[in-house]
């Protein structure tokens, strides 16, 4: 389906004003400032001696749906579930994203031996079913209903559920596998020991391999030093003392996660100034994907931006960054899957930020052929730039913006949380100057760029990892 011209900048006036914004003085240049010290450290390790059971129960699959960042929290829910269950986990099967097609396995995206070893006193995990069970695979389950196959686990469950549910199925037929298992344990009422270990396997085991994080090296040495940015991986470390040492500070750099595909286009029913064209195209498309079944789409624009409910554009999110202090010179990287309008959609921030690169921009083809059409890799590679970046910032909440946040806290990096419902505010008045503007933002944002914000009941765990995973002192 072909896809409408991105609109013209729909915010004239400010976009206008923040074009030709003075560069930033010393008074903003606080913005760059480490977080202080908020008085967490990160702590994951068990308060108790981590011990394996004498026997094991038997082998836990699961099978995971969603991206990247979602199976990344199944995993963990998995680690902590064989842990209550006195179980063995076989490593955790990701299935076909349907929207990505990207077949990916764990151990195409993590580093599997470090993420035994890690784990190692706390659960037992093997790479792959013994002989006896092989089984169990993902066609047999898909073929009938089968009696090793827990399909009814609810969303949140206890630990008390699967102490009753699937302890009894393991202690039969010695093997269980839980499917659908995206976001079925709760993250209230659990032992210390057990949300520590979901910290550990989040925060420390797991790590990408080995050429996802040689890239995501490359790609931060090449925007902290731009005079090495075309030369290649087995450079980088030498080119980068040689740098740091005689001729060059590192440059600070932002990654803005620009979420803006298709799919969270016309979910989110809002409208993005691409008239009547662009409007029939969304509706088509949430027709066609969701059979129109979208809650926003019985609101009016007005009425979701007012609460928050819309997407920053890739404009909007420029003119964000623009209000808080960020001006021309700076370092910006693009972490994004397919934008939605394509370039002419990007031209507007491109426009406020000049120096703005991204994984095409930054790496050779050569190097960018093993992650190649691979949506979970190249989102593995976002990731482990985030993680490096001086600041971080999302254009909507979704899963990967609340892994990063999560990660940020953990790690107190600075990661600034768009004010949603008031910048949907903001954009809706049309009269506002720059300088009103510039000041609300700022005012509006004082308090969301990292500040540790302890987890109330609901929240997730890896969104919040305060205090869970944090000890205070």
């Amino acid at each position: 389906m072909q896809e409408p011209n991105a609109p013209k900048p729909r915010h004239l006036p400010l976009f206008k004003s923040a074009l030709q914004r003075p560069s930033a003085n010393a008074k903003q240049s606080d913005l760059w400032l480490p977080l202080a010290n908020q008085g967490w450290r990160s702590c994951a390790q068990s308060a108790n001696n981590p011990s394996l059971p004498q026997k094991s129960q038997g082998y836990i699959q699961v099978f995971l749906d969603g991206g990247l960042n979602q199976q990344r929290m199944g995993i963990c829910d998995a680690v902590a579930v064989t842990k209550i269950l006195n179980a063995t986990l076989v490593i955790p099967y990701l299935e076909v994203n349907p929207v990505w097609q990207d077949s990916s396995s764990f151990m195409d995206i993590y580093d599997v031996d470090h993420f035994i070893n890690v784990l190692k006193d706390d659960i037992s995990i093997v790479k792959e079913l013994p002989n006896e069970f092989s089984w169990s695979t993902r066609e047999y389950y898909a073929t009938a209903i089968r009696a090793t196959r827990i399909k009814t686990a609810p969303v949140h469950a206890s630990a008390n559920w699967y102490l009753e549910n699937v302890l009894p199925v393991l202690q039969s037929y010695g093997v269980a596998a839980i499917s659908p298992f995206s976001h079925r344990l709760t993250f209230d009422n659990l032992p210390m020991d057990i949300q520590r270990l979901r910290c550990k396997a989040n925060f420390q085991a797991l790590i990408f391999v080995p050429h996802i994080r040689a890239l995501g090296d490359a790609l931060v040495s090449r925007l902290r030093y731009p005079s090495i940015k075309n030369r290649g991986l087995d450079d980088v470390h030498l080119e980068e003392t040689a740098y740091t040492n005689k001729i060059q500070e590192p440059l600070k750099f932002v990654v803005l996660h620009l979420r803006f595909d298709k799919d969270m286009a016309a979910h989110s029913a809002c409208d993005f100034g691409g008239g009547k064209a662009e409007k029939l195209a969304l509706a088509k498309y949430r027709q066609m994907i969701w059979q129109g079944r979208v809650l926003n789409s019985q609101f009016t624009d007005e009425e979701l931006r007012s609460q928050g409910r819309c997407p920053l554009t890739p404009e909007e999110i420029g003119l964000l960054l623009a209000a808080l202090g960020f001006d021309k010179s700076t370092r910006l990287y693009l972490a994004s899957h397919k934008v939605y309008g394509g370039e002419a959609r990007i031209s507007a921030l491109r426009r406020l930020f000049p120096l703005m690169e991204d994984k095409k921009s930054l790496a050779s083809s050569e190097e960018r052929a093993g992650v190649k059409g691979k949506a979970s890799l190249l989102a593995a590679l976002d990731y482990y730039v985030s993680m490096h970046s001086n600041i971080f910032i999302s254009a909507s909440p979704g899963n990967m913006h609340n892994a990063l946040m999560g990660h940020r806290t953990y790690e107190n990096l600075k990661t600034i949380k768009p004010n949603m419902a008031l910048l949907g505010q903001l954009f809706l008045n049309k009269s506002l100057s720059w300088s009103e503007f510039q000041q609300a933002v700022v005012e509006g944002h004082e308090n969301r760029q990292g500040q540790i914000r302890i987890r109330k009941p609901k929240q997730s765990i890896y969104t919040y990892p305060a205090p869970d995973c944090m000890c205070h002192g």
